[in-house]
């Protein structure tokens, strides 16, 4: 996917990519299978701010995304999509029923590929098969971590994984991050890179286009006032006055581990992404 770069007629101009979209094929989704995207501004059922720095943004609706790949019946690809809820592009598939669905559209996949999903199919991008069928080194995506829950990992543009083991009923995977887990052989995988490869060095160029996604600003700590921040405060231009960086709530930042010690799934970790 080539980026567009424009001449620098104004500031925002100056340094913005936007992407070409060669890969797209079909403009409109599919009525069937988009529901109403309700805003919550990152506030949860109680009207709390979880999560800051939300709100506003262009009204879109959510595509409904088949993560599982039950449906053994093979399936034609009748377009390429864009979808505004994921950097990844989305592919529009229907089988020999007349049933349509989504899918996470790999490297190599276009309009009028067939693509398989059970324990027979070939090893061909865009096909879904059980992990104890990949030949080790394969480069997989969209993986299970529960048999039958749906894929939850490597979803994102231009990302893959590597099978690079298997033994004693279970699977090896080299994640992107570089963190190598253990995986069920029955948990299903599709095969191939995420689709949108050059997703990552798109450059937004001004601010209003963050907005439009539903983001808004960040302001740093260090120009707010002591009862605000634990940065603030201070005539002028101030260092921050803590051996390290906090949240607005003190807590350590930049570094610090929030995961569970005693994690459940602690086990299932082979190589931490951050091992030396």
């Amino acid at each position: 996917m080539p980026t567009i770069k424009y001449k620098p007629t104004t500031p925002a101009r100056r340094h913005m990519t936007v992407p070409t979209f060669e890969e797209i094929t079909k403009s409109t989704p599919e009525k069937s299978l988009v529901v109403i995207k309700k805003k919550n501004a990152g506030r949860n059922s109680y009207g709390r701010i979880t999560v800051r720095h939300r709100g506003g943004g262009n009204k879109v609706k959510y595509r409904i995304i088949d993560f599982k790949r039950q449906s053994e019946s093979p399936a034609t690809v009748v377009g390429i999509e864009y979808d505004p809820n994921r950097s990844a592009y989305i592919a529009l598939l229907q089988n020999e029923e007349g049933a349509k669905s989504y899918v996470i559209a790999p490297v190599g996949v276009t309009a009028g590929d067939v693509l398989y999903s059970g324990a027979a199919a070939d090893i061909k991008p865009g096909n879904t098969l059980p992990i104890a069928n990949i030949p080790v080194g394969t480069m997989i995506h969209n993986i299970e971590l529960y048999p039958g829950k749906g894929a939850q990992l490597v979803r994102s543009a231009g990302v893959f994984a590597q099978l690079i083991a298997k033994e004693n009923g279970v699977a090896q995977v080299r994640l992107p991050s570089g963190e190598v887990r253990i995986i069920r052989l029955d948990c299903k995988a599709t095969i191939g890179q995420v689709g949108n490869v050059e997703h990552d060095t798109v450059k937004v160029g001004k601010a209003g286009k963050t907005r439009h996604k539903g983001i808004r600003p960040t302001v740093r700590g260090s120009v707010m006032n002591p009862c605000d921040h634990p940065h603030g405060g201070g005539e002028g231009k101030s260092p921050i006055g803590r051996p390290t960086p906090v949240t607005p709530w003190g807590k350590p930042a930049l570094g610090y581990k929030t995961r569970n010690k005693n994690a459940r799934t602690d086990k299932f970790i082979v190589k931490r992404r951050n091992a030396k």
